[in-house]
């Protein structure tokens, strides 16, 4: 009779200029005790990331069930990745189209019986150990030489690997700031003599850049008050303690450069370009609108250049100095810097495919994954809301910055950023009151442009 047993299988692959040098690693965990019971790691040669993906799969379920090899129908396996094509198309939920993805999948399929395999996306943080392990078969594959149990360390550096995994985790958005606002809540509650509201806002974690996939329709101008979940709300802002005056945040995004009419990718990983005629004439104009307006008080800005030329011509205007926040730079895009989202496709169609599909998934040849960008701006923001208190501070940055901010505001989905409008020296604003939550109160100005 076979013995019941179920465990985790956690699984990477990586590939180091895709097609590039490729490895995989799977480790097989006790979900009870977070105990890893087996690892796998090889060296591929040149493969895709995806390619490496799915073979770090294959060589996790393999792992699996050489470790009970009695246990038949009776193991089942939880497979956790971050690769959200792999979940997802092994889930059968995506189509395999790419031939090369195909046999792959089948061999996985044939491991153990489907009924007995469930699949879970994770964010790459929480996928540490079989990331290690797969980086440590690239390293030996570099040196020459294949991956080896005996030294490997990666269950040293994923200390979080040895603790009960429960499952499905509950998934938490990076660089959010709901914790805070949930102990500032609960602090005015406890002042009124009240019950703390135990829901708090979900918020998403994903961030498209400035030559993304098409932004078609445009968001809602104004939020009313702020992302508050369902779970006991405030009725209405009359029954809320007065919380002073919001620190202010007034988003202007960079006038236009050579790049910005051919919609290519341009981050902070390229040329950093200047302004353009047009781009130095509508930050002018830009400046112009906000000396009206004459609420700012301060202008923080973005190192990129398109960015501080256009805050320096709002400096000019208002007799401001403008500080540097390297939070607020434009996502790093790697090998897919000026190029377009067409010319990206051609090249590199199923890292991009990737790269839409997974906020953990970096641009090709490096640079930064959605979550990465989220959690930097997010970052930025907590320290200048802290530092301008109560002000209203001019932000002069860019399209995955000014997106992420009124995302998080909203407490909106990651497919939220395809529907928002965000134009050259276009004006957003978001205001963040002393408990943590936040209002959208414009979204993608441009009527001082007409």
């Amino acid at each position: 009779m076979s013995v019941a047993r179920q465990v985790v299988v956690e699984a990477d692959g990586g590939s180091r200029g895709n097609p590039g040098p490729a490895g995989y690693g799977a480790v097989v965990i006790d979900p009870a005790t977070g105990e890893p019971l087996a690892e796998a790691a090889e060296y591929i040669g040149v493969a895709t990331n995806n390619v490496a993906e799915y073979r770090g799969l294959i060589a996790g379920l393999e792992a699996a069930k050489a470790l009970f090899p009695d246990a038949g129908d009776a193991l089942r396996v939880h497979v956790r990745m971050d690769s959200k094509l792999v979940v997802e198309q092994m889930s059968g939920r995506w189509k395999i189209k790419h031939p090369d993805m195909k046999p792959l999948a089948a061999r996985a399929a044939a491991i153990l019986p489907p009924s007995s395999v469930t699949y879970e996306w994770i964010p790459r943080a929480q996928n540490k150990h079989a990331d290690r392990l797969a980086n440590e078969a690239m390293d030996a594959g570099r040196d020459g030489r294949q991956w080896e149990a005996s030294a490997s360390t990666a269950a040293l550096d994923a200390p979080s690997a040895r603790t009960p995994i429960a499952s499905p985790p509950v998934q938490g958005p990076p660089g959010d700031q709901a914790a805070g606002a949930a102990k500032a809540r609960a602090a005015l509650a406890a002042a009124r003599g009240a019950a703390a509201p135990e829901g708090l806002f979900p918020l998403p974690e994903a961030a498209v850049p400035e030559s993304a996939a098409p932004e078609t329709a445009a968001a809602p101008e104004a939020a009313g008050s702020g992302p508050e979940a369902a779970g006991s709300p405030q009725t209405g802002w009359g029954a809320a303690p007065d919380l002073g005056a919001p620190a202010t945040l007034v988003l202007l995004r960079h006038g236009e450069t050579a790049l910005t009419p051919e919609k290519r990718f341009s981050g902070s990983g390229g040329t950093d370009p200047e302004l353009s005629a047009t781009g130095r004439g509508q930050a002018e104009r830009a400046a112009e609108h906000v000396a009206a307006l004459g609420a700012v008080q301060d202008i923080v800005s973005s190192p990129l250049r398109r960015c501080r030329e256009t805050a320096a011509a709002v400096a000019a205007r208002l007799g401001l100095d403008v500080r540097i926040d390297e939070g607020l730079r434009e996502t790093d895009f790697g090998a897919w810097e000026g190029l377009t989202f067409t010319e990206v496709r051609e090249r590199y169609g199923d890292d991009l495919t990737a790269w839409l599909a997974s906020p953990d998934t970096a641009p090709t040849g490096g640079g930064e994954s959605f979550t990465e960008v989220t959690e930097r701006v997010a970052a930025a923001r907590d320290r200048i809301v802290a530092r301008y208190a109560g002000r209203t501070v001019l932000l002069v940055t860019h399209v995955t910055p000014i997106k992420t901010l009124v995302r998080l505001a909203l407490g909106a989905p990651p497919e939220s950023l395809f529907r928002m409008e965000l134009s050259a020296a276009s004006i957003s604003t978001v205001a963040y009151y002393g408990d943590g939550n936040a209002s959208v109160r414009l979204l993608n100005d441009i009527s001082h442009l007409r």
